[in-house]
């Protein structure tokens, strides 16, 4: 069953007004406290009309889920409650499907949420758009572009701990489908001066500290950094650190999103050099120097931090030395070179560090904008995203608050003039007569800033290339001259006289009435903010740097490219650049976020009318409602709105057969509204004043409540009348299955009757039988029984008879035996009477020893050497002979069992006995060895092809092949090494690379050290003086050491023939070069198991910890 959409509307449970259009009454007051309404219900959305204001809560909310995604994903942009992801969708499905290009301007104070609004935007719009691989890297590149122009333009300020010190524009071009191709940023006006100076309570932009945060030792000691933010003249110290953000997460998070965004890795340690660069020149410290001349001069104090920074950019440390105390001027064919004074020198210094990083900055967005932008050269569709900074009203306003409220006032042109537009469009579109609406027109501010011949920016411009001595002073001079009539300049020093008396202008200030209000500024530092100049000197010498990226930043200081034309101002840049960002949004389809701060404490919950006035008067709120309000009010699509209000006529509910606006006709002339309140227009119903919506509003709310009685009474009548039939059908069922059962019961009560009155007639019946069968059982029995006794008694009597007869025949021939005996012995007595005992002694012992050897012929054990088992000495004075035969045979069956042996395995039994007289009570690891054959070849370097460089490169019989460990000589780690005998040699390769590392002739070995417990480790002793012992003796460990040390002691015994030293004790001295090193074994608990452990105590002492 399909799920049933639920429809919904911005009237439906409206926390105050959802939309400003609809406020009655509309004054400042009343537009304040519905915005705190809404922001203390966590509703920090509300539309003026399509414009969506956002009020920054400053904690998370829980409706940017993947369901809110789902929720407002193609729907109507009035039909849920107001969010930015209604907006996000209006203008993606605009962009999709009407074929138009979309821009989204998002404006506010810094602190109010502008880039994050950017940063939901683009995520609402990754999530609702295609998918795919390659449309998800691109979405991912776009995304992840984010935090690497963040941390890069991004700082701490009074007012927001991530504000955006950049204006930046990006165009995210679509295909027909929808899919995003790809992107391009443009920036706007870096607060460059921020990098060598902030605020107090202020920090320098993000990536400096997030460098030293979260960079590893190995890459700072690279870049010859610090992790100490107080050895940095250019950080804020009383800031450094910011409650909730993480910068060394932070620095990771830039560095992956720099390798997603497709940055190599060369130009990542490329950029993060530049930025240690950056930091590096402000410790550059100068001191005066007089001349002979008496002209001053600097010198910088110490140039540890200059070689340095030369080390890093690859600079000839003269040059830039040269290039901080000199400066040339070129004026046609003629060079004229002058010193700098210190405060020069000073200003040469930031102005390097001013331009190295911004000009870092303009090319991270353009190797952004290589990765990012669309690979296809079709046709695309392109929805931009404007994230600048808002008016701004501090209270040292300088040339970079100007010319930011410059761009607010065109952007606040271009806000009402295409919001009127937009207007009269739908008007007309819609058949609808357009009225004139009276509204403030900022196009006289506008010229007053930027007109080309009297304009604020001009003048700057006029003064900056005059000839002559050119400050500040003379600049507000100017002004007074030229604009002291204008209606929106004040001064102190204007010649007008209606401002003589206003003591609140200092002598060095001039004052704007901006749309948003009166803004005081201070001419102090906007000539020398305006030229930005970087000393020729100092371009050449970084043109002339070793590093590739910070040369490409200086393309002017290449000496065959030499331009004497002044460069472009500041001032006159950010005015193109102004002009081309209007003309680019005058040709997109426009939509407005307003992001509003509502406490200058960055604390949730807090609401400051003060505050959020002085916003609301500045973005110009106010004047947006009373354009959208001229004409009507509210406008709907004749569809919903009878939907909506068509239970409130009974011609139109339930369902209307006619057209939509048929049946709002209808419906309006049964409610009797005055028809001066509403316009019919092609597809839309227009209302004049809110309350008229309202009063609709309320009609609606207690009808529905009319509809839901009726609906509930007729579902309690359903309900009730459905309980009965079931509760009917129930019983009926009930009943039957009742009657079943008691049928069933009876039937089953009558058969168990029958079955035992059957059976107990069976068993009287069976019972009768048994009776008789066992009585004429009985009468059978009784007479074999007596037969059989009959036959018993006359069986034993027979019996009785025949063993009288027996005896008495026995008796006789006992007599007889005994007689005769008697006879014979009288008469031999006397012939036997000398040796009778002798000979009688003889052949009893004789008989006994027959008989035992007869026996013992029968109780042979098996032929197995190793069956113990052995007959018991049967006689006493036979233990000798007993133990004579029993060591007989078994050198009998040993011989036996030898000659069986082929010679391969003789050899093997001859290697296992030598191993048994050598270890065998000595060595505890013996035992365990005993079961265990020896090998000799474990490697197969025969068979094995990674060992044919080795193989070939011996020519003699390999009798063991073995990886042993070898312990290093210096700190007891061990390393492993191939450990091959020969008949001649001992010799110890590679294990990777077979390579032979030592090799040593067997005549060298004089001894063998080992201990008496249960491991491996086993040292071989070189002969003093012999090549091989230059660097000592070998310790090694080796799960084989039986077997290793029994064939290396057999192998020299059959070369040499001298018996191989075997040493066995838990203490023993090696030779490591020219010191004797006692190895002492001990017990001890390993971390690692029951693997023992090597580690060099001093010079003298190598422990080996044994489990």
């Amino acid at each position: 069953m399909a799920k049933m959409e639920v429809k919904t509307s911005l009237l439906d449970n409206m926390i105050g007004v959802g939309d400003m259009v609809l406020l009655e009454p509309l004054n400042e007051e009343t537009f304040i406290n519905n915005l705190k309404k809404r922001f203390d219900h966590n509703e920090i959305y509300t539309y003026i009309g399509s414009v969506v204001i956002s009020v920054n809560p400053y904690r998370s909310l829980p409706i940017y889920s993947p369901e809110k995604v789902e929720d407002y994903r193609n729907r109507n942009f009035y039909e849920l409650s107001p969010h930015i992801f209604a907006l996000s969708d209006e203008a993606y499905r605009s962009l999709r499907d009407q074929d138009k290009d979309q821009c989204i301007l998002i404006t506010g104070e810094s602190g109010a949420g502008k880039t994050e609004a950017s940063k939901l935007v683009m995520s609402y719009v990754a999530a609702v758009c295609g998918k795919g691989a390659e449309v998800n890297q691109v979405k991912e590149q776009l995304l992840q572009s984010n935090p690497v122009l963040e941390a890069f333009g991004n700082a701490k300020t009074v007012r927001n701990d991530n504000s955006s010190r950049f204006g930046k524009y990006m165009d995210i071009e679509f295909d027909f489908k929808g899919d995003p191709l790809g992107g391009v940023i443009s920036n706007y006006l870096l607060e460059k001066s921020r990098v060598v100076k902030q605020p107090r309570g202020e920090r320098n932009f993000h990536v400096f500290y997030q460098l030293l945060s979260g960079a590893s030792e190995e890459l700072l000691n690279k870049l010859t950094l610090e992790r100490d933010f107080s050895r940095y003249n250019y950080l804020s110290l009383d800031s450094a650190k910011v409650n909730g953000v993480d910068d060394a997460a932070n620095f990771r998070t830039v560095r992956n999103a720099m390798q997603i965004v497709g940055f190599m890795d060369h130009e990542a340690e490329s950029v993060l050099e530049v930025v240690a660069a950056v930091l590096k020149l402000g410790n550059i410290e100068f001191k005066p120097e007089s001349r002979v001349n008496g002209l001053d001069e600097s010198k910088i104090k110490d140039k540890n931090e200059l070689k340095e920074i030369c080390e890093l950019t690859g600079i000839d440390q003269s040059v830039l030395e040269r290039a901080f105390s000199f400066r040339t001027v070129e004026a046609k064919q003629e060079k004229v070179s002058t010193t700098l004074n210190v405060a020069q020198a000073y200003y040469a210094r930031d102005a390097l560090a001013k331009n190295l990083y911004s000009r870092l900055f303009s090319w991270l967005v353009n190797r952004i904008n290589e990765s990012i932008k669309a690979q296809t050269k079709v046709r695309k569709k392109v929805m931009g995203v404007l994230d600048i900074y808002g008016f701004e009203i501090f209270e040292d306003n300088s040339f970079e608050q100007f010319i930011i409220n410059y761009c607010n006032e065109k952007l606040q042109q271009i806000f009402i003039e295409l919001t009127l537009k937009e207007e009269q469009e739908e008007y007309v579109r819609e058949g609808i007569e357009w009225t004139h609406i009276d509204y403030f027109n900022n196009a006289i501010i506008c010229d007053l800033i930027e007109n080309n011949t009297n304009g604020i920016l001009a003048m700057l411009d006029e003064e900056c290339l005059r000839p002559g001595t050119v400050t500040d002073e003379t600049f507000l001079e100017k002004l007074n001259q030229v604009c002291a009539t204008h209606q929106h300049f004040e001064s102190r020093m204007s010649k007008s006289s209606r401002f003589l008396n206003d003591t609140s202008l200092p002598h060095s200030c001039f004052r704007i009435q901006h749309y948003a209000g009166k803004v005081l500024y201070q001419v102090e530092g906007f000539v020398d903010k305006n030229n930005d100049l970087l000393y020729r000197d100092l371009s050449q010498a970084m043109w002339k740097a070793g590093h590739t990226l910070i040369k490409s930043l200086f393309p002017e200081g290449n000496p065959a490219k030499i331009n004497l034309k002044r460069p472009p101002t500041a001032g006159s840049q950010f005015k193109a650049s102004v002009a081309t960002l209007m003309k680019n949004l005058q040709t997109k389809n426009p939509n407005y976020i307003r992001c509003i701060k509502p406490n200058d404490k960055k604390a949730a919950h807090i609401f400051s009318e003060a505050l959020v006035c002085h916003q609301i008067r500045y973005l110009g709120l106010l004047e947006n409602v009373r354009v959208r309000r001229a004409g009507y009010a509210f406008r709907q699509a004749y569809e919903p709105c009878l939907e909506r209000y068509k239970m409130l006529c009974k011609q139109t509910w339930p369902h209307w057969k006619g057209p939509a606006r048929a049946g709002v006709e209808v419906l309006f002339n049964e409610l009797e509204i005055p028809v001066e309140e509403y316009s019919f227009g092609r597809s839309k119903i227009f209302i004049r004043n809110p309350r008229t919506l309202f009063k609709l509003e309320d009609l609606r709310k207690q009808r529905l409540e009319d509809l839901a009685t009726l609906i509930q009474k007729i579902y309690r009548g359903w309900k009730c009348r459905t309980h009965f039939l079931l509760m009917r059908k129930s019983q009926i069922v009930i009943a039957a299955w009742y009657r079943r059962y008691a049928q069933q019961k009876r039937y089953q009560q009558i058969k168990s009757s029958t079955l035992v009155i059957q059976s107990y007639i069976r068993g009287w019946k069976a019972r009768k039988i048994l009776r008789e069968l066992k009585h004429r059982k009985r009468c059978e029995e009784a007479a074999t029984t007596i037969a059989a006794y009959w036959h018993g008694t006359q069986a034993r009597r027979e019996l009785k008879r025949l063993k009288e007869e027996a005896r008495r025949k026995h008796a006789v021939a006992v007599i007889w035996a005994y007689w005769l005996g008697l006879k014979v012995r009288r008469e031999y007595r006397k012939f036997f009477r000398a040796n009778a005992g002798k000979k009688i002694y003889e052949f009893t012992l004789q008989r006994i020893v027959q008989k035992y050897f007869l026996e013992m012929k029968n109780k042979m054990p098996s032929l197995s050497p190793i069956d113990k088992n052995w007959p018991p000495r049967p006689y006493l004075f036979l233990d000798s002979t007993h133990k004579e035969l029993k060591r007989i045979f078994h050198l009998w069956r040993c011989k036996k069992y030898r000659d069986q042996f082929t010679d391969q395995q003789k050899l093997i039994y001859e290697e296992k006995l030598e191993a048994s007289e050598l270890f065998k009570d000595k060595k505890a690891l013996y035992p365990s060895s005993v079961g265990q054959p020896f090998q000799g070849a474990y490697l197969e370097i025969n068979k094995n092809p990674k060992y044919k460089k080795l193989k070939d490169a011996i020519e003699e019989k390999i009798i063991i092949a073995e990886v042993v460990n070898k312990i290093n000589r210096a700190n007891g780690k061990s390393t492993s090494r191939i450990f091959l005998l020969t008949n001649n040699n001992l010799l110890l390769a590679d294990q990777k690379s077979g390579q032979i590392k030592s090799e040593v002739p067997l005549v060298d070995v004089t001894k063998v050290s080992m201990s008496s417990q249960n491991d491996g480790f086993f040292a071989v002793h070189l002969k003093e003086g012999s090549e091989a012992a230059s660097k000592g003796d070998f310790l090694f460990s080796s799960d084989h050491l039986i077997e290793m040390a029994t064939k290396l002691y057999r192998t020299t015994l059959s070369q040499t023939k001298q018996k191989l030293n075997i040493e066995i004790s838990d203490e023993f001295l090696v030779q490591f070069r020219q010191d004797k090193v006692c190895v002492k074994f001990i017990q001890g608990n390993q971390k690692n198991g029951s693997v023992p452990t090597c580690k060099r105590k001093n010079n003298r002492l190598l422990e080996v910890a044994v489990p």
